[in-house]
């Protein structure tokens, strides 16, 4: 099994497991993550997910270089079920990685170690980031003659400054946990044996949430990216008043004047 996924306190639990490969991701890996995306979205009783690797070293390494790619390039062919999948739509990758997948659910990466090329792709749509100080971030795709196609050239741009997002697409060198900190990439950087605990604590501090208040917000955050302010402000309205018609919305203030903890039920 290259993927683990496990649920606990309302928390979904996703963990690379190939870490004798540095975690990249296979052809059954691509098909294992995007089977726990769809559960965990899915799932009403999960409020938060966290995604980390296995093993002390690296969260991700990205697409293997010797199974995955050479089905997109057409260098060899489909050896099983799941490669077959993958080279007749490789738009699976794409959804594993969350490059085309709409989840509107929060997730939190404990990068345990380097985040390369899809390794770093993966990290674009997560919310909250807690990087180990052995962590290194880095697109090296340019290095081996192909395009990171993750999502890379769009995403990178509007969560760096311009110019250090260039260094990094352009050069394919590796930025350090305290710059990928300095620059916004991510939000903590701590001890290598504390990442996963910083983590939880991120994850359940959210799933405490209210739910559809938390969806909302960044399914507005995520929508309003792309529009001009009038348009932007139009769709957060739009998505809010939902959530202020909503149960959980009665349950808030209801507990907030009770001085007790509030129990969300998403509806």
């Amino acid at each position: 099994m290259s993927l683990i996924y496990e649920k606990r306190n309302a928390i979904a639990y996703l963990t690379l497991n190939r870490p004798e490969a540095h975690n990249a991701l296979a052809p059954e890996t691509m098909l294992e993550l995007l089977d726990a995306w769809k559960d965990y979205r899915d799932d009403k009783d999960m409020r938060c997910a966290i995604i980390t690797g296995a093993g002390d070293k690296s969260f991700c390494a990205g697409a293997d270089l010797g199974l995955l790619i050479p089905l997109f390039t057409g260098a060899r062919e489909p050896e099983n079920e799941a490669e077959l999948k993958i080279r007749d739509n490789p738009m699976i990758s794409m959804q594993a990685i969350l490059r085309d997948f709409d989840l509107h659910k929060p997730v939190v990466a404990a990068v345990n170690g380097n985040a390369i090329a899809g390794g770093m792709e993966l990290l674009y749509a997560t919310d909250i980031r807690v990087a180990a100080e052995r962590a290194r971030f880095g697109l090296q795709e340019v290095k081996w003659g192909v395009f990171p196609m993750g999502g890379s050239s769009v995403k990178l741009p509007r969560q760096l400054p311009y110019a250090r997002a260039m260094e990094m697409l352009l050069t394919g060198e590796l930025m350090d946990a305290a710059d990928a900190l300095h620059f916004g990439l991510v939000n903590r950087v701590v001890p290598n044996n504390k990442v996963m605990e910083e983590s939880e604590r991120f994850a359940g501090i959210i799933a405490k949430n209210g739910p559809l208040a938390v969806k909302a917000v960044k399914q507005a955050v995520t929508a309003g990216i792309g529009l001009d302010l009038k348009r932007g402000l139009a769709k957060e309205m739009e998505l809010a008043m939902p959530v202020f018609m909503s149960k959980d919305a009665q349950e808030g203030p209801r507990a907030f004047k009770e001085k007790r903890s509030p129990v969300f039920k998403g509806e």
